[in-house]
């Protein structure tokens, strides 16, 4: 059985409104596709110049996750995607290997 996002709405009063449109815009990037891009072992400009052609080639909204060891690669490519006009959702580092989640 399939419930749509209109129809979950119209059980809401207007209070929760600007929660359901949060909620509509998780789940429409949690739904879309999502490009890996490794680059561990990698520095630079090989980190940023692998990131700048998964963002290319990615769809509007598409989720690019990028992982890597290269400490200057983690400072640069952020500032690098706010430059391409996409959006950092996610920055984590666990045993020194990080990884960046954009949004095109």
């Amino acid at each position: 059985m399939e419930i749509s996002i209109s129809e979950i709405s119209c059980c809401f009063n207007n209070k929760y409104s600007i929660k359901l449109d949060e909620f509509r815009q998780k789940i429409r990037g949690d739904l879309m596709a999502k490009v890996n891009v490794d680059v561990k072992g990698e520095t630079c400009p090989v980190p940023l110049v692998e990131m700048r052609k998964a963002i290319r080639n990615a769809s509007e909204g598409e989720i690019i996750e990028v992982e890597g060891t290269h400490p200057a690669s983690k400072k640069e490519i952020p500032m690098a995607v706010e430059a391409l006009g996409s959006e950092i959702v996610d920055i984590q580092e666990t045993n020194g290997v990080w990884k960046i989640k954009i949004r095109k």
